[in-house]
Formats: structure tokens, C-alpha cells, sequence
């Protein structure tokens, strides 16, 4: 039977399948679609045999967005791909990326293309055809209205339009799409997704049209990204030290502006710069009125242009929600311009940069409207925030900065790939499709586009490979925390314990080495003492640190081999009695009075060190003037390692019968001289507190 046939006889049985689960009730959107490429002339012609059925009905879409018959796309794919990426093993997906790519090239550029139904079918359908692409994954038509896909088609499809999910956060907000189905993305929660996207899109351009901070944002073409404080009941107010003013506050793609509320109007807006490298430090804190730390509801905003912190409290009656968005959307403008700075990024690959963090900003916006979650990780869901906190994080980032040089020194030759092809659009271009213009390439936005996007057919790019192994790194401190919360333990008694039974084995060896010390064997200490007096005047001390360093490499490895498939040999601890509320009150002052002694005598020390230096106590000073000239000149004529061998004797033979009562006669001496030595004076001045300052 020639391959025409078997794919007519296909056709005719997915027909025949669709038309008896119309019967039961049980039709699904998919099924006109086979019946249609089943009664067409060209049906099996254009009927991919490699892929699923599923997959034949995307590809199918995506021709007809593209203009070009399935057969004639696989074609072009043939002619265009690798040999490694048409391998048979995964010709089907690569060849289905291809198609998928093309198609959204072009369906994006279509004005409100996120507010139609169709184009959100047709990105979610992707998805699941990129799970079961190969025609073995699913030789029968099993599609029902609640599909569902997983993280890894999310992560592959989703980029590829950046206004919905981008590389490095796809993850982070898979997780939060699915958090209430189970680590599976249904398209009811997906469509309410792109609903919000869209709405958020229609508000953005809505505020950067308006004339607000015209005459401000005028010079850098600032964008306004979002407002707050407009609404008397959700109030933002500005603390500059004991002075608490309402107002608006306003983010743009440059800086943050607060314009104060007066009577019938708004005052002069102040201008926040986040793009500039002014040693910015943005972090939450805690308001109160009257300067008082009473509300953990406000952003702190701090740069070498202000004399003081600025905060912004954002009042809400629980939580602090509205303060965790405002900080995370500031921090990740900050970042982008951090970012741009750092790789002297510049042109049109600084406006692709900002478009990223825009986008995920709008995507932020949409989570807040679709979810009931009482708080939304914003911060992992923004990009440049994101890599701040990531371990390897800056790899991730100089690999971003790395593509970006080489798309700029390619931009004019690839310029024809920019709507599709092997390569996903990028962001700029998505930002330019929805209608937005940033930053200083917006007059030759159209000639200068950006050529390709995060995603390339069939290959694994090196950013996706730098958020892979940063997330694994992510994994191993994630689970490394949890073993520290475990160990916590609660009461300065038990965590005494704990630092007890921890310290135990050094201070076996401490106890060891000063029984050594006072000679309390005599045998043993001679031994000792005569080994390290030998490798000393050989000049073996180096080798014996590193002996010792190899002693305890060796030692780690045989315990891991000896106890691997055994259980961790847990640290046991005897608690000590439970203490009431009184007794560890009592034990918390006893400890403070305990370090407020061990600071005095510190100080103390300090104050007899500078009476000593200023010559306070002549006779002192003289003293220990002599010793000082005479340790000169033994470190000045004397070899390095006879210096520590005398040292290394004096100190360890201090306790030796022969030397024992003249040492305990030279530290009593000593004991008097050193207290004998005034401390040198101190006066405390009381600051004067400014009882005018504003």
C-alpha cells in the first residue's frame, strides 16, 4: 500500500472516530478539523506522516497563517535545518517548532492579537502538540476540552512570545498558573492569563499616552509603567524624616517621581533617578508616624544624590502586598539599568533589554488580576530581579549580555529572519507589535529590529543553559535551607547545648594539646616537643600543615565510602530542663551583662594600649619601648624559622620542670606591670538632638 493510501485510510478513521464521539456526546474542538483535512482533495497530501494527529492539525493552522501548504513548509524546514536537527528521532517536534515559530512571527504582528480567541487556542494547541508531536505518541485522536500540558511544552512554546513568558521565568510562572491544578496548565486558567495581558497591555498604553510628567519625560521618551495613589482609598505617602506627605506616585522605564498632594492639585514632582549608577539602595521598611518604626509597609529609597532616605509607605489595612509589587517592579527597573550599565549595553540591544523588563512587568500585572493568592512571588517572576537572587544569577546575566553583542554585529544580516524562520521574535519586536516604542531607537524601530529571540528550532541555547544550571544550584540551597530550619532550635540554654556537643571534639584536642603544654607527662611532652622542634629547623613546616590538610581530605572520603546506603548519624544532644518565662528572661540579662563585661574589658585593653603608645605611664611606655626595639632587631638579624623555633620552645617549655617556677614568677611580674598601667581618659559627649529637623 503507497503512503497516499495508509494516509487516506488514516484520515478516513479519524473521521469515522470524530463522527461516533459526536454520537456520544463527546465532539471535541479538533474534530471539524479532521473532517475538514479528511474531506479536502489536498487532505492527504498535506498530511505530515511523521507527526500526531494533534500536531498535523497545528501544523495545519500554521500554514494557513503563513500562507503555504503543510508540504511545501516541510519543505522549507528540510532546506534550512541541520542534519542534527532533522534527525528521526526528534524531526517531528523540531519540524513542528519551526512551523509554530513562523506562524507567531506573523500572528503577532496583528493588532490585539492577545484579546483573540483563536490566537490563544492556537498557542496552547502548540503546547499539547509539542508533548505528543510524534506520530508513535499518539496514533489515535484522543482530544477532549480539558487538555492540559506540562511545564516542559510551556517552557518551550511560551517564550517564543515574550509578552507571555520569556526563558529565564517560565518556570516560576508555570508554577504559579498551576498552583491550583496540580503542576498541569489548564487553558481556562491559561485564556484568564492572556485576558490580563491584555488589560494590562490597553492600561499601559493608556498612562504612557496620557501627559503626565510631559515636561519630565520629554528628554529620555520615558514611558510611565505604572501609577498608584490616585485612589483616596489606597493613599501612597512619602516619609522624609519626621515629615509624612500624601501623594501620586509614578514609574517610568527611567526613574521613580512623587508628586506630593496639596489642596486642589498636585506639587512639583520629585524625581527618584533608577538609571543612572547613583549607589541606589531600594528595600523594604518600616513606618510609623512621627518617624516611628511601627509598619513594615514601605519601600526605602536611598542614593548618594539625597542626604537622607527616602520611604515610600504604601497603607493597606493586612499585609503588605501592594508595598512586595512596588518593591519588585522599582528593583527590577533598577536592575535592567544595572544590568545595561555594567555590559555597556547600548542602542537598539538597550531597548531589547528594557522591552524584557517591561514585559515582565505586564505579566506581573495580569497575575495580580486572575489569581486569588493572598501574595504573589513578584520577584521571581521578574527577570533581572530574578538573576540578583539565583545562584549564578550573574552568569545568567553575562551570558543575556553576550548575546546581545553578538544579534547586534548580526542584526543587519539577519534582518529578513526577524519574522520567523529557525528563531523565535524577540521582545523588542513583540514591545513594537503591541504598539509600544522605547527608548532612543524609536525612529528607526522598523529598519533596526532585532533578528532572533530566546528560542532556537531543536537546539538548547546558551542562556537556556545557564538558567538550567542555575536552578539546579537553586535546588541544592533550597534543600540545604531546609536542613538548617530543621536543626533550629529555640532558647539560649539549648542552643548553649547544641555549641557544646558541636565544640566537643576541638576542645578534646585543645585539652590534649595543653596537657601537652603543662607537661603533665613527661614523656609524651618530650616526644612532642622534640618533633616540632625537628620539623621546625628543617623547614618542614609547611609539609606538616599540609599533611595534615591531606590527613582530613583522606578522612572525608573514607567516611563517605564507608557510609554510603547508611543512615546520617545524627548529633545527639542532651536538652537541658525546660526554663519558665522569668528564668529566661533572667538568662537573657545574665548574658547581656556577661558581653557588656567582656566589651568593657576591651576596651580597657584599648585604653592601656593608647595610654602606653602616648607615653601616659613613662616608666611603662619605656619598657615596652625596649622589648619593641629588641623583637626589631631578633626579626631584623635572626633567620624566619630559628624565630619560630625559639618561640615555638619558650612558649612550650614555659611549664616544664626545669622552667615552671621562674615562668610562674615572670607572668606574676607581668600580671603587675600591666595593671599598673593607667588607662588613658575618656570624655563622653552627649549629641545634641536637632528637635528642628524636618
Amino acid at each position: 500500500m503507497s503512503a497516499a493510501s495508509r494516509t487516506r485510510n488514516l484520515l478516513e478513521g479519524l473521521v469515522r472516530e470524530s463522527s461516533f464521539k459526536w454520537l456520544l456526546g463527546k465532539r471535541s474542538s479538533f474534530d471539524e478539523e479532521i473532517e475538514e483535512m479528511g474531506r479536502s482533495p489536498s487532505g492527504g497530501k498535506n498530511w505530515i506522516s511523521e507527526l500526531s494527529p494533534i500536531a498535523n492539525i497545528v501544523v495545519r493552522r500554521c500554514s494557513k497563517i503563513v500562507g503555504v501548504p503543510s508540504s511545501e513548509l516541510q519543505e522549507s524546514f528540510n532546506a534550512e535545518a541541520s542534519d542534527s536537527i532533522k534527525h528521526s528521532s526528534s524531526y517531528a517536534r523540531n519540524f513542528l517548532e519551526y512551523c509554530c515559530f513562523r506562524a507567531l512571527a506573523l500572528s503577532t504582528q496583528e493588532t490585539g492579537h492577545l484579546a483573540d480567541k483563536k490566537f490563544r487556542c492556537l498557542t496552547f494547541d502548540m503546547m499539547a502538540a509539542w508533548e505528543a508531536s510524534a506520530a508513535a505518541s499518539q496514533p489515535l485522536l484522543n482530544l477532549e476540552d480539558d487538555l492540559m500540558v506540562g511545564l516542559e511544552a510551556f517552557s518551550r512554546i511560551a517564550p517564543a512570545v515574550p509578552i507571555i513568558a520569556n526563558v529565564i521565568v517560565s518556570q516560576n510562572l508555570f508554577e504559579v498558573l498551576t498552583a491550583s491544578t496540580g503542576g498541569r496548565l489548564q487553558f481556562s486558567i491559561y485564556d484568564k492569563y492572556l485576558s490580563g495581558l491584555e488589560r494590562a497591555i490597553r492600561k499601559m498604553k493608556t498612562q504612557s499616552d496620557s501627559s503626565l510628567l510631559s515636561a519630565f519625560r520629554s528628554s529620555r521618551r520615558e514611558k510611565i509603567l505604572e501609577i498608584d495613589g490616585t485612589v483616596t482609598t489606597q493613599p501612597v505617602l512619602e516619609h522624609v524624616g519626621i515629615s509624612t506627605w500624601p501623594g501620586r506616585l509614578i514609574l517610568t522605564d527611567h526613574a521613580l517621581y512623587f508628586e506630593a498632594l496639596r489642596v486642589v492639585s498636585y506639587d512639583k514632582p520629585k524625581r527618584y533617578d533608577l538609571s543612572d549608577d547613583l549607589k541606589q539602595v531600594v528595600k523594604p521598611e518600616l513606618t510609623g508616624p512621627w518617624g516611628t518604626r511601627l509598619f513594615d509597609k514601605a519601600v526605602s529609597y536611598k542614593s548618594v544624590s539625597l542626604s537622607e532616605p527616602v520611604r515610600i509607605e504604601f497603607p493597606e489595612l493586612k499585609g503588605h502586598n501592594r508595598r512586595d509589587y512596588w518593591l519588585a517592579i522599582i528593583r527590577e527597573i533598577l536592575n535592567v539599568h544595572r544590568f545595561m550599565n555594567k555590559y555597556h549595553i547600548t542602542g537598539v540591544e538597550r531597548d531589547e533589554a528594557l522591552s524584557r523588563a517591561v514585559l515582565g512587568i505586564l505579566r506581573i500585572q495580569a497575575i495580580q488580576e486572575i489569581t486569588s493568592a493572598n501574595s504573589i512571588p513578584c520577584e521571581s517572576l521578574l527577570m533581572f530581579t530574578l538573576c540578583e537572587q539565583l545562584p549564578g544569577g550573574d552568569l545568567i546575566l553575562e551570558t543575556l549580555a553576550n548575546m546581545s553583542s553578538l544579534r547586534e554585529s548580526d542584526r543587519t544580516n539577519n534582518h529578513m529572519a526577524s519574522r520567523g524562520g529557525m528563531n523565535s521574535i524577540s521582545a523588542l519586536t513583540m514591545v513594537t507589535d503591541l504598539g509600544f516604542v522605547f527608548g532612543s531607537s524609536s525612529n528607526y524601530q522598523a529598519e533596526a529590529a532585532l533578528a532572533v529571540g530566546e528560542i532556537t528550532v531543536g537546539e538548547v541555547s546558551s542562556l537556556e543553559r545557564a538558567v538550567k544550571e542555575a536552578r539546579n544550584s537553586y535546588k541544592k540551597v533550597v534543600q540545604a535551607q531546609a536542613t538548617v530550619d530543621e536543626v533550629k532550635v529555640d532558647g539560649i540554654d539549648t542552643n548553649l547545648a547544641v555549641m557544646k556537643e558541636l565544640l566537643l571534639p576541638p576542645m578534646k584536642v585543645g585539652n590534649w594539646l595543653l596537657s601537652l603544654a603543662y607537661w603533665d607527662d613527661i614523656f609524651k611532652s618530650s616526644v612532642f616537643c622534640l618533633v616540632v622542634t625537628y620539623i621546625i629547623f628543617r623547614g618542614w613546616l609547611g609539609y606538616a600543615f599540609a599533611l595534615l590538610l591531606l590527613f582530613l581530605a583522606v578522612f572525608m572520603v573514607l567516611t563517605r565510602f564507608c557510609n554510603q546506603g547508611k543512615a546520617i548519624d545524627e548529633l545527639m544532644v542532651t536538652a537541658p530542663p525546660p526554663m519558665n518565662t522569668m528564668e529566661q528572661l533572667l538568662a537573657v540579662q545574665n548574658a547581656v551583662s556577661q558581653i557588656e563585661q567582656l566589651i568593657q574589658d576591651g576596651n580597657i585593653v584599648l585604653l592601656k594600649f593608647r595610654a602606653l603608645l602616648l607615653s601616659i605611664f613613662p616608666q611603662a611606655s619605656e619598657k615596652c619601648a625596649i622589648t619593641l626595639v629588641t623583637t626589631a632587631v631578633f626579626l631584623a638579624f635572626v633567620p624566619l624559622k630559628y624565630m619560630v623555633m625559639l618561640m615555638f620552645l619558650e612558649m612550650y617549655t614555659r611549664y616544664s620542670p626545669p622552667r615552671k617556677e621562674s615562668t610562674e614568677r615572670w607572668m606574676r611580674r607581668l600580671r603587675e606591670w600591666w595593671f599598673s598601667i593607667p588607662a588613658a581618659p575618656v570624655l563622653l559627649e552627649r549629641e545634641k538632638e536637632d528637635k528642628k529637623r524636618k
